[in-house]
């Protein structure tokens, strides 16, 4: 096998990226958080909120995105801690608690900010390249890991069947910011609002999810907080797990390490 080549302490690490892809498990997290399923707070949640998830992702997606166009870059303090980023979600959420489900339109696009700013802080850990625009794009996709699309047709839900079946919407993106810029006015491209709405489709699922936690009757201002905290902690796994696998990928080659990942099991031993 190819793979033989792999050091054990890389092939440690691409394991334990694996367990992070292949088991993120937000729902489970968030029922440690509010202590029932999490299905119970879909009957609490307004059927008009449910119906407006969508739109309120692909808004706080592009807000985002701006993020990720202009001020992630090299210059010395854009980065912050990861302590300080769940900080900012904690109280993010704890506003969008108090205020109940109306507040999702305002808090979503805070935290979603802030969390890309989280996500491009791992990927400038792991070697990453924060100017280039591949790893723009490679930062918005973080938010299409760890979930399903309601368009999933059962075989898209693994971490290289989600790379693969995003990889020409990806690739046009960064080859138009690599063409024309990677500017402000990139986020109105067309080929940049399909990537978006690509991973709209799949980060809005998580939305849901966090959303129907924060609406059951028993979940304080304080509890909204906390399940910000673990929503962030969610992507964050999903980055560390997505830049550990590009850094090998650059180290070793795509194919090499895909093949190393294919025979790894889903949770460490």
């Amino acid at each position: 096998m190819r793979g033989g080549n792999v050091d054990n302490t890389d092939r440690r690490a691409l394991q334990e990226a694996k367990a992070l892809l292949e088991n993120p498990g937000l729902a489970a997290r968030l029922v440690n958080v509010v202590g029932r399923p999490i299905e119970q707070g879909l009957k609490y949640l307004p059927a008009r909120v449910r119906d407006e998830i969508s739109a309120v992702t692909r808004k706080a997606l592009l807000g985002s995105l701006k993020v990720a166009l202009s001020t992630v870059n090299d210059a010395p303090g854009w980065q912050s801690s990861r302590l300080t980023n769940k900080i900012g979600v904690a109280a993010a959420g704890g506003v969008g608690g108090f205020f109940g489900m109306p507040g999702l339109a305002v808090e979503l696009p805070v935290s979603t900010t802030i969390m890309m700013r989280a996500i491009a802080t791992i990927a400038r850990e792991h070697g990453e390249d924060t100017g280039s625009p591949a790893t723009r794009m490679a930062c918005l996709e973080v938010f299409a890991l760890g979930g399903r699309s309601e368009a999933d047709d059962g075989t898209e839900t693994g971490y290289y069947a989600v790379r693969g079946a995003m990889a020409k919407v990806v690739g046009d993106a960064v080859a138009f910011l690599t063409r024309e810029g990677a500017t402000l006015a990139g986020r109105q491209a067309p080929v940049v609002l399909r990537l978006v709405a690509r991973v709209a489709q799949r980060f809005s699922i998580q939305v849901t999810e966090k959303a129907a936690a924060q609406a059951l009757p028993v979940v304080s201002a304080a509890s909204a907080a906390a399940i910000n905290v673990v929503f962030i902690n969610h992507f964050q796994d999903m980055a560390t797990g997505h830049f550990t696998v590009r850094r090998l990928e650059r180290k070793y080659g795509a194919e090499t390490v895909k093949e190393i990942y294919s025979v790894l099991p889903a949770r460490a031993v």
